[in-house]
């Protein structure tokens, strides 16, 4: 139990060294705009909007909107967490290097575990979705336009990150316009007042009006908290940010409140704008687009989904090399994959962790991810739980004196977060938590094994030296 609950020291690793006997070190290259814009393509607003929001309205109607807001102020405690945590360790572990130095290295053993379930899955579930958006120009292969979404973020990610935040901010901005139009035609053809915002109201089956209620909005959370989420890749990136103690949780909060606009105002004018509640209901926001305008303008945003889910390829492969580049450095695993996970190419990128990210991402793309799906569903929801947890012990001994920004209404903030993952938690499959279960099962043997009677050479969780300064 001692190690689950006592902070590690911040060894810095000898894995890769350079000429001079020091570790790896990615090359800080971008300022917080840079940060920025990496962080919002990896919340991806414009297909959030269109691929997950179409659930929440044939669920929640009329009451989407309001769903979304309350998830929203949920995230903010998320962000405070990370935000904290970010500052105070920033690396390109992310999650688990925050864990690990607060709550024990089994405990950030096990949420790399969990991350390394969302690295490989969710980035070519995503890009498969990239064939029904570029239906209005070509019929693709679901599997096919997956792979190549794959191949092509793998290749932008061997790129140096500075020219990735250009090209992903140039994606970006499709984004935002194929939003901003949602929102204008939808006020623009506005049926319904304000106060529908607030009605409460579904459509059933045979026509009838149903009332969503109180406790509907409360199961609906599940998803609205994962909406804007993605402000996460902040503290990925953190040793890339120049000046993380103050640029870190700039990133997050920052991301969180650009990306909850840009979703909300356009479901605030679709709920507004909708003919009826049946049309509301059914969710297909390129019909209402054509309805609103013509088929050149439906086109337009089609095409602008499918580079927002290009766009988060690219950011997803981006992120998720670091973390595999980061358990290398850490010495996670035996000394040849070390040193191959943490070699980094000629732009400064880790390319064979980048590799590792991508390929077998593309070939996941001609599998049946159902089950595996809802299995990151479960990842991401304990991945956060932990997370809070090493935000309630991010003030004591040594870290209660350390420089870093601190979140207001601490702990409260933390404990409420708890709080909420519970719940969501505990609306899960039963087979979605056992496969969970039985992974994370596996993680700890190999950590009982393994990684624990190695403990002077595995699993040193280091923290980049211009960082502690």
């Amino acid at each position: 139990m001692t190690d689950t609950l006592r902070p590690v020291e911040t060894a810095v690793p000898d894995a890769a060294p350079t000429a001079s006997g020091n570790p790896q070190k990615l090359k800080r290259s971008i300022g917080i705009v840079g940060g920025t814009l990496l962080t919002l393509s990896c919340v991806t607003p414009a297909s959030t909007l269109f691929v997950v929001v179409p659930d929440l309205f044939s669920s929640l109607g009329t009451a989407t909107a309001l769903t979304i807001a309350i998830g929203s102020l949920l995230c903010i405690a998320v962000a405070f967490c990370y935000s904290e945590l970010g500052t105070l360790i920033p690396s390109a572990g992310g999650e688990y290097a925050m864990v690990s130095t607060m709550a024990g290295r089994l405990a950030g053993w096990l949420v790399f575990v969990l991350s390394l379930l969302v690295v490989m899955i969710v980035p070519p579930v995503i890009a498969m979705g990239t064939a029904d958006y570029l239906a209005p120009i070509v019929h693709l292969n679901p599997s096919m336009a997956g792979a190549g979404v794959m191949i092509l973020a793998t290749l932008a990610g061997l790129l140096d990150l500075r020219a990735n935040a250009w090209i992903t901010g140039v994606f970006l901005v499709l984004e935002v316009i194929a939003a901003a139009v949602v929102a204008v035609l939808g006020f623009a053809h506005s049926e319904r007042g304000a106060g529908s915002l607030v009605s409460m109201q579904v459509a059933g089956s045979g026509g009838h009006t149903d009332t969503v209620t109180a406790m509907l909005v409360v199961s609906g959370l599940a998803i609205a908290l994962f909406v804007t989420q993605g402000f996460s890749t902040a503290v990925y990136l953190s040793e890339e940010l120049e000046n993380p103690r103050r640029n870190v949780a700039r990133t997050v909060l920052a991301t969180l409140a650009i990306s909850t606009v840009i979703i909300l105002v356009p479901v605030v004018a679709i709920t507004m704008g909708a003919s009826d509640l049946s049309t509301l209901t059914g969710g297909d926001i390129s019909s209402m687009v054509t309805a609103w305008s013509n088929s050149a303008v439906g086109t337009f945003v089609s095409l602008c989904v499918a580079l927002a889910i290009i766009n988060a390829g690219i950011v997803m492969v981006i992120q998720n090399s670091r973390v595999l580049f980061a358990s290398a450095r850490d010495k996670a695993w035996p000394e040849p994959v070390n040193k191959g996970l943490s070699r980094l190419g000629r732009f400064g990128s880790p390319w064979v962790a980048t590799l590792l990210v991508g390929v077998p991402g593309a070939a996941l793309c001609f599998v049946n991810l159902d089950t595996l799906y809802g299995v990151t569903g479960v990842s991401v929801t304990g991945m956060y739980l932990l997370v809070a947890v090493a935000a309630l012990l991010a003030r004591r001994g040594k870290h209660a004196d350390t420089p870093a920004w601190r979140m207001p209404l601490w702990p409260a903030m933390p404990v409420l977060l708890i709080a909420v993952l519970a719940y969501i938690l505990s609306q899960q499959e039963t087979s979605y938590l056992l496969w969970t279960g039985g992974i994370t099962a596996v993680a700890t043997l190999y950590w009982a094994f393994y990684l624990r009677p190695r403990r002077e050479t595995r699993w040193l969780v280091s923290i980049p030296e211009d960082a502690q300064a």
